[in-house]
């Protein structure tokens, strides 16, 4: 085991000016010193020492498809050289023909007409989908989340998300959440199956509509106080929890009983990451709203977006100019995101993806029974989770997992002859979840290797 890193002189000059002129609010150094990379290609960073770093994290799934992905490069390239830039007011062909793809293939899946939206990035779609939901339902700015669901930053998007640490310095301005639990059954009540519990999660938000007086519900007029339940699929910060296969159907009967609109949050898990295009497609409900971002344009530009149904967002209800933003439907982002479509049509890229994941999750599944710190593991596709808990497999145990973080960025193990350092992210109620979004280009033998890369840490982290 190494010694703690030094900076090089070079990357000591780099960080003394990032100390001064930088604000520390835009980033989270997770290590000390922080690195400082130079290039990228496929599953793998280079630091300024030409450090090559194995990344399982993929930037938050932006990069579902490999770093420097050179088909999607190549699409922005030519982009650059034809029609790099136009003011959204102005119609441009790669704006309607990923619109026409994204509503089609919704039609397609759910039976239903819709539009889409474009905005710069995934908080910022959050916000005009809060638009669209509150302009429908005629100003209503209560919504529903879920405990450990993320939506953002912005201000509306951190009132939905339920780390209150996100807006205790703010406060709200406009929608507020009331928070129900998720069902994570690894952390849930002992006694149930995954289903069981599931159900169980849902009769307890069903109950809150059975009197005037549990605050949600008008029976007299058969009003809700609250415009839409904001959901991520399988919660990505919260740490990739995976709910029950019937919960999403028994949530979405609920809210369709008492009108309430289902928004799916898909900026980390949507295009490809479980094996099918959005998450919520694994569940069998017809979302009203589709969020995303992140992979449309495999982190090369910010774009976003939002689909609506039809009853939504049509041009009576949401006229011209309700929401705007100057870079929206840029042309090099619907560049990337329309070469990203016709890319994933030509092979069985959910069938591709399933089976990684398969093949990943049963390796974790492996060091789950050598290592009783890994107390769950659980994966759809490849958005795989590994839980890092205490010596009885139960209790959260951030500190060892920060500890293997930083382990992992030293860069110095070594797998057959090659030196070489491993990115994990950290997720989870208690921040003690290795949350590993690998690119969906991952090889099998990359994934050996990540599995031997983990289980080198987890070597270290239980003899230290």
């Amino acid at each position: 085991m190494s010694d703690i890193r030094i900076a090089t002189a070079e990357d000591q000059v780099l960080l003394d000016k990032e100390a001064k002129y930088c604000s520390y609010g835009d980033t989270v150094h997770y290590i000390e010193p922080p690195r400082i990379f130079s290039r990228c290609e496929g599953s793998y960073v280079w630091d300024t020492e030409d450090q090559a770093y194995l990344d399982l994290q993929m930037w938050y799934s932006a990069v579902n498809f490999g770093y420097a992905n050179p088909r999607l490069n190549n699409a922005l390239k030519k982009q650059i050289d034809t029609l790099p830039q136009i003011a959204s007011q102005y119609l441009h062909k790669g704006k309607i023909e990923l619109s026409e793809m994204i509503a089609v293939d919704a039609k397609n899946k759910f039976g239903l007409d819709g539009r889409v939206h474009f905005n710069v990035g995934g908080s910022q779609s959050i916000e005009d989908s809060l638009k669209v939901v509150r302009n429908a339902t005629n100003g209503k700015s209560l919504m529903f989340a879920f405990e450990g669901g993320y939506h953002g930053r912005t201000l509306g998007a951190s009132s939905i998300t339920s780390s209150y640490r996100y807006r205790r310095r703010y406060g709200h301005f406009g929608e507020r959440a009331q928070f129900i639990p998720f069902p994570y059954h690894f952390r849930g009540p002992k006694g149930m199956t995954k289903e069981e519990y599931g159900s169980h999660c849902v009769q307890q938000f069903a109950r809150l509509f059975e009197t005037e007086y549990n605050g949600v519900w008008d029976p007299k007029v058969g009003q809700s106080e609250y415009a839409a339940f904001y959901v991520e699929p399988i919660q990505g910060t919260g740490g990739y929890v995976i709910p029950p296969m019937n919960f999403y159907r028994e949530l979405k009967h609920v809210l369709d009983q008492h009108g309430i609109l289902m928004v799916s949050d898909e900026i980390q898990m949507g295009f490809y990451r479980t094996g099918k295009l959005w998450s919520i497609e694994h569940f069998d409900v017809q979302p009203d709203v589709i969020v995303f971002g992140k992979a449309l344009t495999n982190g090369l530009n910010p774009l976003g977006g939002i689909w609506a149904r039809e009853e939504l967002i049509n041009p009576k209800i949401f006229p011209p100019g309700s929401t705007h933003s100057t870079f929206a439907s840029n042309p090099l982002g619907t560049a990337v995101g329309l070469e990203m479509f016709k890319m994933t049509s030509e092979v069985d890229y959910g069938a591709m993806v399933m089976a990684k994941g398969k093949y990943f999750l049963e390796g974790l599944q492996d060091l789950q029974k050598r290592f009783p710190i890994i107390g769950d593991v659980d994966g759809l596709g490849l958005a795989l989770r590994c839980e890092i808990c205490g010596p009885d497999g139960f209790t959260p145990d951030k500190a060892t997992l920060d500890y293997m973080v930083e382990e992992g960025m030293k860069g110095d193990m070594v797998v057959d002859g090659q030196k070489l350092g491993l990115i994990l992210d950290v997720g989870g109620y208690y921040k003690n979840v290795i949350t590993l979004a690998p690119s969906l280009e991952i090889s099998y033998p990359e994934i050996d290797l990540g599995l031997k890369l983990l289980e080198q840490l987890l070597v270290r982290a239980t003899q230290r």
